[in-house]
This record gives C-alpha cells, sequence and structure tokens, in this order.
C-alpha cells in the first residue's frame, strides 16, 4: 500500500502540520505496517507556478499547434502520475491567510487539469481519478471551529470543492488550532488532535 504525503509549510519538519501528519502516519502504519511512505515538500520552492505553455494547453479545446510537454505540463504529469499511484494520500498544510498557502495552490494547479483529471460536462465537472482516502493535517495560528473559532476558514470548504472535482471526495480533516496563542495554547492543541485522532483510528 503506498501513500503520498504532501507537505506544504515553510517551516517543514519543524511545523505543527507535519508533526500531526507524523501522527497519522504512526496511526495508520499500525493499521498497515507494510505502508509505503512517499515525501513531496510542495514547500521547498522546486514546485513552480504553472506556465504559459500549460495555461494554453487548458484553454484550448485540444493540444495546440506547438505544443510541448515540457515546462510545468511535464510537472504537471509527474505530479498527477505521483497522485495516482497513491492508494491514501496525506496533505499536511497551515492555515494561510484564512486558506490554503501558496505551495498546497501551486501543487493543486498542478494536478487539477481539464482533460486529465477531470472533464467538464452538461452537469458540470466531473472528476476522472478514483476515489481514496484523503488525510488533511491543519496547523493555524488562530481558531477557526468549535465554540472558541474567531475567523473564517475557506481552507476545509475550497479542499472539499476542489478536490471532489478530481474525484476525491474521502476527505478526513484533523487539526492544530490557536498556535499563536502561546506554549500552553500549543499544548492543549496538541491534546486536542491527540484525542480526534486516537478517537477516529482506535
Amino acid at each position: 500500500m503506498n501513500m503520498l504525503h504532501l507537505s506544504c509549510s515553510p517551516r517543514g519538519q519543524e511545523s505543527e502540520s507535519f508533526r500531526l501528519a507524523q501522527k497519522i502516519i504512526g496511526f495508520l502504519q499500525g493499521r498497515a505496517p507494510a505502508l509505503t511512505v512517499v515525501h513531496r515538500n510542495a514547500a521547498e520552492g522546486g514546485l513552480a507556478h504553472v506556465d504559459g505553455n500549460y495555461a494554453a494547453v487548458l484553454g484550448a479545446a485540444q493540444e495546440p499547434p506547438g505544443f510541448s510537454a515540457e515546462g510545468s505540463i511535464s510537472r504537471s504529469e509527474q505530479l498527477i502520475r505521483e497522485l495516482e499511484q497513491a492508494d491514501i494520500v496525506l496533505i499536511s498544510t497551515p492555515m494561510h491567510n484564512l486558506t490554503v498557502p501558496s505551495a498546497l495552490k501551486a501543487w493543486i494547479d498542478h494536478v487539477v487539469r481539464i482533460r486529465r483529471t477531470f472533464d467538464v460536462t452538461p452537469r458540470g465537472k466531473i472528476g476522472t481519478l478514483r476515489d481514496r482516502p484523503v488525510y488533511i493535517a491543519v496547523s493555524s495560528g488562530g481558531v477557526y471551529s468549535g465554540d472558541r473559532a474567531r475567523q473564517p476558514d475557506f481552507l476545509t470548504t475550497y479542499l472539499k470543492t476542489i478536490l471532489a472535482s478530481i474525484g476525491l471526495h474521502d476527505l478526513h480533516f484533523f487539526s492544530v488550532q490557536g498556535t499563536a496563542f502561546g506554549p500552553d495554547a500549543v499544548l492543549q492543541a496538541r491534546a486536542e488532535a491527540e484525542l480526534a485522532l486516537r478517537t477516529y483510528f482506535v
């Protein structure tokens, strides 16, 4: 069994979202000890935004004259194949300015591709990828859910909508919220996340 772990925090392994993702991996490996994890760090700077050639291909009814599979189309194909090969997907991400960070958005722009991961029909977009479990580990400086919520959440609704458009509907969200309120708040948020994970996995 294969898992794709997409890490999107500029803080890398020091981030709360990565730490939470490692907890999720631990629980999943407890269920499936042979689980293979493929790590991709979208925040390293190696994932460039889509280029003009990519935009021309997407904007055409079919491959335009002079089409080249170089540049970000080539990277898009690589990322889509990586996603297709995964039996489980894990996305660890911070919430930036109430929504997804630019690193995650860049990955989304590569893998949400017309005639490749979705088709347009009279009923709207139809995803062409097979569904599979997608776990999303979110860290946030503020609190966006529950009784203590003080900010809106555009991350959750966006990810549900955009991933569904390519066929991924089986989403499971876990979070560490309120990390900007000091060490005690972080410890409390970690404990709440641990309880949520144990409740779900055990």
